[in-house]
Formats: C-alpha cells, structure tokens, sequence
C-alpha cells in the first residue's frame, strides 16, 4: 500500500510539473501566436499604400529627372528655368528619400518595403513591449485603428510573459547559484558577509551579468549590421532593454529579424529580474534605516539622560558598537521577535549603566524621528 501510494504521489508530482511547464510554454507560444498575426494584419494593412506611396515618389522622380535631361541643352540660354529645374529634381530626389525609396533607382522591384512579413513582426514586437522606436509608424487609417485594439490586447499579455520569463531566469539563476556553491572558492567569504551585504552582492553580480548580456548582443549586431560598432551594438541594446527607444539606431537587415525579436524578448525579461532585484534591495536598505532610527534614538536619550557633567566617549563607542552589531543580525524568526528582544535587552543594559552615574546632566540630546 506504501508503495503505491509512493508512486500516486509521484505521478501526482509529475502532472504538476507537466501542468506547469504547459503553462510557461503556453504562455510563451500564445504571445508568439499573437505576434504573427498581427505582422501579418498590419503588412496587409499598410503594404499596399505603402507601394502606392513608393510608385508615387518614383513616377515623380522619374518625371523631373526627365525635364531636366530634355531640357539640358538649352541651359546655356535659360539659366533661370535650368535652376527652377535643377531645383524641382533635386526636392523629387529628397522626397523620395524620405519616403524610404533607395537611391539610385535601377528598376521598380528593388524598393525595398518597410512592410515585408519579418519587419512587420519586428514592429508588431516593438509595439507589444512598449519599445516603439518610431522608424516605421501605421499610416493608414485602418492600420493606425488596429494598431490601438492591437496594442491594448497585447501589451498585458506581453508583459505577463516577460514576468513569467523573468521569474524562471531568476529561479534557475538561483538554482545555478546553490549548486555552483560548493565550488565556489569565496565561499567562506561570502558566508562572512551579513545579509545585508549578500543582498548587495547579488544585486551588484546582476548587473553585472546584464552588461555582459548587452555586451554579447552588441558584439552579435556588429556582425549582423556592417555599418555599426561595438559602442553602437551596446547604446542599441541598452536602449531597447530599458524601453526608452530612441529609434536612432535600428537594425535594417531583415535577414535577422526573428533572431534579434528573440533576443530583445529574453533581455528585456532579464532587465526587468535585476531592476526589480536592485529596487527591493533599496527597499531593504531603506528599511533597515528606519528600523535603525528608532532604537538608536531610544539609546542616544538614555545616554543623554543618564550622563553627567561629561560624556565618556569609550563608554559612548562600546554602546554604539553594541546596537550596531545587534542592528546587523537577520531578522529570521517569529517576524523579528527575537531580533527585537536582544535590541531591548541592549537598551536595558545601556540604560541601567546610566542611571548607576552619579554626575548631574550637562547633555541634552534631541532625536527626531520620521517615518517615510
């Protein structure tokens, strides 16, 4: 009976694992699923003007350019309407340019389209996680319309898997970390720290594993972008982990599209694990500094109401060293109770040595607390 109720409990482990893992992939593949899609509506959308504009630009390049060859020979005599000329070829050739037609122009196939299937996922990606570097922007009214419903569907969804994404880096991080221990040669180092000072180190080896991520990714785009170096590849990449976007820098080779998709979706999941990691460490910090106040203060009014005509700055040092080092000790049992009774039985000893003096009181200290 024992043993099988072993093995239901095992299956019963197992199903929850499976369930779980579905859940991640499902999550994962949803977000992916919806990404395509909308590619794929918003290049149906915005294809065809987008070509309308392009043969637009170039019948009206080609027009210009055409006046001014006829009517070259005659510049000698005309000088003024061989400028208006040169002058309406010249404004053809920067509305052209503009509009994202590649110069020079050699036949009518070679424009290249902002609104081909792997750009349009790379947008639709730039739009679900708040990124928007404003290169290629919907002009039609009905891409602009989808491009609402699309984001407001698909902004949460996104950012759902980013922090599912980041809770697994962050959970196999630390299993990573547990299991490397061992071999660790800083190990007792480290164990000497106090907790305070291992949250920081954490948080200083996450970012310090995010430069390396960027850097990673800004050696990968010097090879994928020939025109950009090591220095563009890294502003790029922090740029877009952090979502700020500029849209100065953007990859233009759509042969790598997907792969760069992938790699902003995992850095920006591992952006937002050791942003958060750092701003619960302040958090940490910032509470510690709280919590310090009050019994601080309590010591600092016993020792000013129990001093005499002088202050004894050894006796004042030994009695700060004392709360401090009790200051510093994890709160790890019974939320704290413990931590609180050896700050209470420190304050008591502090203030019994004080009431055995006999000097009368010269100092006066004055504490003010706030609470944040």
């Amino acid at each position: 009976m024992e043993k099988v109720s072993s093995e239901e409990e095992e299956t019963g482990w197992n199903v929850k694992k499976i369930r779980k893992v579905l859940g991640h992939v499902g999550l994962l593949l949803a977000v992916s699923i919806y990404t395509v899609i909308g590619a794929l509506v918003f290049r149906e959308l915005e294809h065809p003007a987008e070509m309308s504009k392009f043969n637009g630009l170039i019948q009206n390049l080609e027009s210009q350019r055409f006046r001014l060859i006829r009517f070259s020979h005659l510049c000698s005599q005309d000088t003024l309407k061989c400028n208006q000329l040169l002058d309406e070829y010249e404004l053809a050739v920067i509305e052209a340019c503009q509009g994202g037609v590649q110069l020079p122009l050699k036949s009518k196939d070679e424009v290249a389209s902002r609104w081909s299937f792997p750009e349009s996922a790379f947008f639709a990606s730039t739009v679900l996680t708040t990124i928007g570097y404003g290169n290629t922007v919907p002009n039609t009214f009905w891409g602009r319309l989808f491009c609402i419903l699309f984001a407001l569907v698909g902004i949460p969804l996104t950012l759902s898997v980013i922090a599912d994404m980041g809770v697994l880096m962050a959970t196999a991080l630390s299993g990573l970390h547990q299991k490397a221990k061992p071999f660790i040669p800083t190990k007792n180092f480290i164990s000497g720290l106090s907790s305070t000072r291992r949250r920081w180190l954490s948080a200083l080896g996450g970012i310090v594993f995010l430069v390396l991520y960027l850097s990673a990714g800004a050696a990968i785009f010097m090879v994928w972008e020939e025109d950009w170096g090591f220095f563009e590849g890294f502003y790029f990449c922090f740029i877009t982990m952090t979502t700020i976007g500029f849209g100065d820098l953007v990859p233009k080779n759509p042969n790598y599209m997907f792969m760069c998709t992938l790699y902003i979706l995992v850095g920006l999941a591992l952006t937002s694990t050791i942003i958060e990691l750092v701003r619960r460490q302040y958090a940490r910090s910032w509470k510690t500094i709280q919590a310090l106040s009050g019994p601080l203060g309590d010591m600092l009014k016993r020792m000013g109401e129990g001093a005499g005509t002088g202050l004894d700055m050894a006796t004042f040092q030994t009695d700060l060293k004392k709360i401090l080092t009790v200051m510093n000790v994890p709160r790890k049992t019974n939320n704290g109770k413990e931590w609180q009774e050896a700050i209470d039985s420190v304050l008591h000893d502090i203030g019994y040595k004080s009431k055995d003096k006999k000097t009368p009181q010269v100092l006066q200290i004055v504490v003010y607390e706030t609470t944040v």
